[in-house]
């Protein structure tokens, strides 16, 4: 009569431990996944860069700009110029303009992504607003910029050669203010 009971014991510890592997496995899938993406460019997530490159190609890439704004944020989100073209290693400057249409403070949060999604492994980011939530009063207007290159090892890649155009989209999302840092005032109430 022991060896069944002790075998329940066993089974009910493996489960158990099963259960917490999962739930872990699940909690940590988010920071992975984005972290991937990051590494890879999948998805057509683009890089972060902290310098820009040292070189420039001859090739010129052109890169167009689109604009989305989620439901639940009364922002009116758009791109100022809706494209350029780059030399493949140049830093380029551009910039969104995002207005508050709503009667009240809103904190929005964006998102973004390239396509095709094979080339986000070669464009990279140096500064930009989707770094960080960003607070627009009721009818504030504000100009985002994004500083950005194309990786120039982006000609080294000969799937890439028949690549002329790259977008880069963005959505704004509504965002809870960020919390509070130790010493400074709490972020006011929207």
């Amino acid at each position: 009569m022991r060896a069944p009971n002790r075998n329940h014991r066993v089974v009910a510890a493996a489960c158990g431990v099963f259960v917490l592997s999962m739930l872990g496995a699940a909690y940590a899938a988010v920071p992975l996944y984005r972290m991937f993406c990051q590494v890879t460019g999948f998805g057509g997530t683009t890089q972060v860069a902290t310098s820009a490159p040292t070189r420039t190609a001859e090739r010129t890439i052109r890169v167009r700009f689109d604009a989305n704004v989620a439901p639940g944020l009364g922002w009116e989100f758009h791109p100022v110029q809706r494209e350029m073209t780059v030399k493949v290693g140049e830093t380029a400057l551009a910039f969104y303009r995002a207005k508050n249409a709503s009667p009240r403070d809103q904190w929005g949060s964006a998102t973004y992504n390239v396509t095709p999604e094979v080339t986000g492994a070669y464009f990279a980011k140096i500064h930009c607003f989707c770094f960080e939530k960003q607070r627009l009063k009721a009818g504030e207007e504000m100009d985002m910029p994004v500083q950005f290159f194309v990786d120039p090892s982006l000609v080294d890649d000969k799937t890439l050669d028949s690549v002329q155009t790259i977008t880069l989209s963005y959505t704004f999302f509504a965002a809870e203010p960020p919390a509070r840092v130790a010493g400074q005032p709490a972020a006011p109430k929207l």
